[in-house]
C-alpha cells in the first residue's frame, strides 16, 4: 500500500465520508454525531458545538476537494443549525451543548469559538457564504470576551453567569491558531494571520521555554505552567494530565502552515523540535502508533492509542518531508499510516476507530461521539497530506 499518493489519499477519505454520507443529516436540523461502530446511532437528540462545526468543515472542505454540490449543501444544513440553534441570539452566546434543539450546557468555551471561526472560514473558501462579515463578528466576540491582551493569549472559558474562569489552557489557544490560519487562507485579511503567529509565537517559543522545550497542557492566570491540574485525570477528553504527543505534532503542522505564509527560520526549527521529540517519546516499540500522554520525565502517564493522535502526526510528517527533504520524515509518516491501516481504521463499516487500548483491542463499539469524534481529524489530516502532494508535484515539475 502507497500511502502517499493522491489516490490513496482520495480513496481513503471518501470512504470515511461514505461512512457519515447515508445517516449524517437530521432533516429536523443539524447533524446526528453519536455513531456505533456500524453506523447505528446513539443518543440522536444530543449535539455538542464542536462536532456541529466540525462536521460543517468537514463537508465544506470535502466539497472542494471533490468538487461535490451534495457536499456543499450539507455543509450549508450544519452551518444553519449552527447559526439558528447553537447560537442563541437573546443570550448572544452559542449553546455548547443541546438536547432536543434546545441549549443544555450554555458555558461559553474559547475552544468552540474556534471552530465556529473555522467554520465559517471553510464556508467562505468553499463559496458558502460571500462577505468576511462572519469571520470578522467571531473574531470581534472572542476579542470582548476571551482575548488576555497582557499575555497575547486567550482565556479559555466563561460560566452561563458570565464568570470568566480562572483556567487557562494551551488546547484552545491551538485550535484558535488553526482557526485564524484558515480565516486568513479565506479572506486574505492580514489581521487573522497576524494573531495566528501572535499566538503560535507565544505558545512554542515564550510558553514552551517554561517547560523544556514541549507545549504543556494548562496555566495558571498568569500563564505560568500548573503542574497539578488534572493530575489524577490523565484521561480528561479535552484537559489531560502530561505532555500530549499529538499536540505536540499538531503544534508542528501549524508551524509549517504559518511558514507556508510568512517563512521564518525559528517555524520549521521548532516545528522538526516538537515532532522528532514526540514521536520519540511516544513511539510505541511493541504495539505500534503513538501513545496518548507522558509525565515530565518522558514516562507513560496513558498508553492509550487515539485516533486523532496518529492523524495529525502523518500530517506534520508528510509537511516535515516536504519542507526539509529528510527521508526519515516520510519512513514515520507510511510507519504511522501502516499502523492505522492496521488498527485504526474500520475496514468492514469505515471511518476510524476513536480509541483503542495499548495492545489495541478495543474499549467499546462506540465510534464517534459529541464533542469527541466525527472523523474532522482524519479528513483533515489526508487533506493536508493532499495540499503536500499538490505543491511536490508543482515544484517538480518547475524544477
Amino acid at each position: 500500500m502507497n500511502f502517499f499518493t493522491r489516490e490513496f489519499l482520495l480513496d481513503h477519505s471518501q470512504s470515511i465520508l461514505d461512512f457519515y454520507n447515508p445517516r449524517v443529516i437530521d432533516k429536523t436540523g443539524g447533524y446526528f454525531q453519536n455513531y456505533y461502530d456500524d453506523g447505528q446511532l446513539f443518543q440522536a437528540n444530543f449535539r455538542q458545538l464542536v462536532s456541529s462545526t466540525r462536521i460543517v468543515v468537514n463537508y465544506a472542505s470535502a466539497a472542494i476537494i471533490y468538487n461535490n454540490e451534495d457536499y456543499l449543501a450539507m455543509a450549508k444544513h450544519g452551518l444553519d443549525y449552527v447559526e439558528k440553534v447553537h447560537w442563541q441570539q437573546e443570550k448572544q452566546a452559542y449553546a455548547w451543548t443541546l438536547v432536543d434543539h434546545q441549549g443544555d450546557d450554555m458555558t461559553q468555551q474559547a475552544y468552540g469559538y474556534a471552530f465556529v471561526l473555522l467554520a465559517y472560514a471553510a464556508a467562505k473558501k468553499a463559496g458558502l457564504i460571500e462577505s468576511d462579515e462572519a469571520l470578522l463578528r467571531t473574531y470581534d466576540l472572542l476579542e470582548q470576551r476571551f482575548w488576555q491582551a497582557d499575555f497575547g493569549l486567550y482565556a479559555d472559558e466563561i460560566s452561563a453567569e458570565g464568570t470568566l474562569s480562572d483556567y487557562r489552557g494551551q488546547n484552545a489557544n491551538m485550535h484558535l491558531c488553526e482557526a485564524m490560519i484558515a480565516a486568513f487562507e479565506a479572506t486574505q485579511n492580514k489581521q487573522f494571520l497576524t494573531r495566528a503567529q501572535t499566538i503560535a509565537g507565544n505558545i512554542v517559543l515564550r510558553q514552551a521555554e517554561l517547560t523544556d522545550g514541549l507545549v504543556w497542557e494548562h496555566y495558571t492566570t498568569e500563564f505560568q505552567p500548573d503542574w497539578d491540574y488534572n493530575k489524577d485525570d490523565p484521561k480528561n477528553l479535552y484537559r489531560p494530565w502530561g505532555f500530549q504527543p499529538g499536540h505536540q505534532t499538531e503544534w508542528s503542522k501549524l508551524l509549517l502552515m504559518l511558514n507556508r505564509h510568512a517563512p521564518e527560520a525559528w517555524l520549521v526549527d521548532s516545528a522538526r523540535s516538537l515532532f522528532d521529540r514526540a514521536y520519540k517519546a511516544a513511539w510505541d516499540e511493541q504495539y505500534g502508533g503513538l501513545i496518548y500522554g507522558f509525565d515530565p520525565q518522558g514516562n507513560s502517564c496513558d498508553d492509550d492509542k487515539y485516533f486523532w493522535v496518529q492523524a495529525e502526526s502523518f500530517a506534520a510528517a508528510a509537511m516535515l518531508y516536504q519542507v526539509t527533504n529528510d527521508p526519515k520524515y516520510l519512513e514515520q509518516y507510511n510507519a504511522l499510516w501502516q499502523y492505522s491501516w492496521d488498527h485504526m481504521v474500520d475496514h468492514e463499516h469505515g471511518a476510524w476507530f476513536r480509541v483503542l487500548k495499548r495492545n489495541n483491542s478495543k474499549y467499546s463499539n462506540e465510534k464517534s461521539a459529541a464533542g469527541a469524534k466525527c472523523d474532522y481529524h482524519t479528513l483533515g489530516a489526508c487533506f493536508e497530506v493532499l495540499r503536500v502532494l499538490v505543491s511536490t508535484n508543482a515544484n517538480d515539475a518547475s524544477a
